[in-house]
């Protein structure tokens, strides 16, 4: 393979949406416990792929997500709820991309939260 040619497995680490981490991990990483990953899948805020031997794994794009719904629950506010919320903030992002791209400009970066 030619030196400029990045591998598949480099490809991987930089994919956002690759599964790489362990639930163990993706927890420890976002402060939270397995219990809380369990619970923000549970509320289909995220599915997390499942391994060859049923393990679940996370990507990067996920954790982030995750991180949110727990910023929101460490300020009180109720499992279900957080994960709604983050789902809006989503939604509301794209719209907000779209509206831009169609405008011809730009997206500019907004911050909600």
């Amino acid at each position: 393979m030619p030196p400029e040619t990045p591998s598949r497995d480099q490809d991987r680490f930089d994919d956002e949406d690759f599964p790489a981490y362990t639930m163990g991990r993706a927890a420890e990483m976002i402060g939270a416990t397995p219990g809380f990953l369990r619970a923000v899948g549970e509320a289909r805020l995220i599915t997390p792929l499942r391994s060859e031997g049923g393990h679940r794994r996370y990507s990067r794009y996920q954790l982030r997500v995750a991180a949110r719904a727990r910023e929101l629950v460490d300020q009180g506010t109720p499992i279900e709820a957080a994960c709604r919320i983050v789902v809006l903030e989503d939604q509301l992002e794209d719209a907000l991309r779209i509206n831009e791209e169609l405008r011809g400009r730009p997206a500019a970066d907004t911050e909600y939260l």
